[in-house]
């Protein structure tokens, strides 16, 4: 991506997301983490409507390490995969209690040694608890970049940080912005090409010209 092309991809997403923020919703540090971890493969809209009776019964890491396996299933079960973010949940809370002294730790190296973290998990919250100027990469983060010819990388921790050295110093919210553009804009099924002021150099958008299907 050219400078041209970098700097009119920043100001679309300014014009769209101005106020751009995680959907998630959280009030400690430790929330944030678990709600991440729950996020996995589920909307944030399902996570927020269960995280308020999860956070009711479980309040600290101390509460979720001694908590019961079967109660915890039960709340989240509506997240998906429950089974495997209980385990994670519950095992990450003791890391936490025993490792860090109940805090969520505030770097990138101490984050991902925790039960179910991985380097997007861990960015989020340096991002959103910790003012990291990190861009997590998910599923949206990643079709927008390679749709757009930002990257050409099919992995998500390469494209992180991929993404951090290019907009080095336009970082910012930039993860929030490219999350909800490609959640409510560039999305994975009928994505809103026609309308799109970024068409002109995207890759995705010539593909399907070319296919005859715009």
């Amino acid at each position: 991506m050219n400078k041209e092309n970098k700097q009119k991809f920043l100001d679309y997403l300014d014009l769209l997301f101005a106020d751009a923020k995680c959907e998630l919703n959280f009030s400690t540090p430790f929330e944030l983490l678990i709600s991440v971890v729950l996020s996995a493969q589920c909307t944030d809209k399902r996570v927020n409507l269960v995280t308020p009776i999860l956070f009711d019964k479980y309040r600290s890491p101390q509460d979720f390490a001694n908590a019961d396996i079967n109660e915890v299933e039960q709340i989240i079960k509506p997240c998906g995969l429950y089974k495997n973010k209980t385990k994670n949940i519950i095992q990450l809370s003791k890391q936490i209690v025993e490792n860090y002294n109940g805090i969520v730790p505030n770097n990138l190296k101490d984050l991902t040694t925790l039960s179910g973290v991985g380097m997007k998990t861990a960015k989020v919250v340096l991002n959103n608890v910790y003012g990291e100027k990190v861009i997590a990469v998910d599923t949206h983060i990643l079709r927008v970049s390679n749709r757009l010819g930002i990257v050409d990388e099919k992995n998500p921790d390469k494209c992180s940080i991929k993404l951090e050295k290019m907009f080095k110093g336009n970082i910012d919210n930039l993860h929030h912005k490219m999350v909800l553009f490609g959640r409510y804009y560039c999305k994975a099924i009928k994505p809103c090409c026609g309308d799109c002021k970024l068409k002109d150099f995207c890759k995705y958008y010539k593909k399907l010209v070319k296919q005859g299907k715009m």
